[in-house]
This record gives structure tokens, sequence and C-alpha cells, in this order.
């Protein structure tokens, strides 16, 4: 009878193990942007294609993108669907949850692309 026991228990084990396990949820909460003509600095930092970060803060129609150790002041460029902000060789543009970084002469050649917010900074 002992040995019977065991050998259930040998092979009940194998089929607890394949009971599905609860995978943990993740939930994504947007970064709003704020308006472009909101006078209180918001920065946000922007995870990019090959896990590159572009760090833009907005204040009165302008935005400092920060990029590889590399900063540009833009101004706000009015944009039928989603937002610009420019200078004269750089432009940071998207629509809420989904921006690129590039230059702004030529093929307008992306410098960072699929940026997507994913945190408040200071």
């Amino acid at each position: 009878m002992r040995r019977l026991s065991i050998a259930a228990l040998a092979l009940a084990a194998p089929l607890c193990a394949c009971v599905p396990q609860q995978q943990a949820t993740v939930t994504w909460t947007p970064i709003p942007r704020p308006a472009p003509d909101d006078p209180t600095p918001a920065g946000i930092a922007y995870v990019c294609e090959g896990a590159k970060e572009v760090s833009v803060v907005y204040a009165k129609n302008r935005a400092s993108v920060t990029f590889d150790k590399k900063t540009w002041r833009m101004e706000y460029q009015p944009d039928g669907e989603g937002f610009r902000y420019s200078d004269t060789s750089t432009q940071w543009v998207g629509s809420d949850n989904l921006a690129s970084l590039r230059e702004s002469f030529g093929n307008a050649r992306p410098i960072a692309y699929n940026c997507r917010p994913a945190r408040r900074t200071g």
C-alpha cells in the first residue's frame, strides 16, 4: 500500500505543475503633456526606440528637449493634429502618447523615435 501511495503522488505531482498561474496585470497610465500656454514648468521623461531617453520640460509655449547630453530650446508651433516644437535645426513632434525628435531640414532624419512618456521629472 505504501508503494502505491508514493507512486500515486509521483504521478500526480506533474499534473499539479500544469495548473496555470495567475499573471500580474500591468496597467499603463498615460502622462498628459501640459497645454502649450501653461506657465508652470512640467517635465516628462520619454523612453524611445532602442531604450533611448528624451527629457522634456514644457512651459509657456516652449520646450527644453534634452537627448544624449544635448539640449534644444524650442518654440511651440501650432499643428492641426498632435504637437510640434521646433528651433532652427530640430523638431519635437508627435501626439499625446507618441513622439519623435528629428532634424528640421532635409529628409527630417529621426534622432530619437517612438518615444512614449514614461514618468514625470522634477
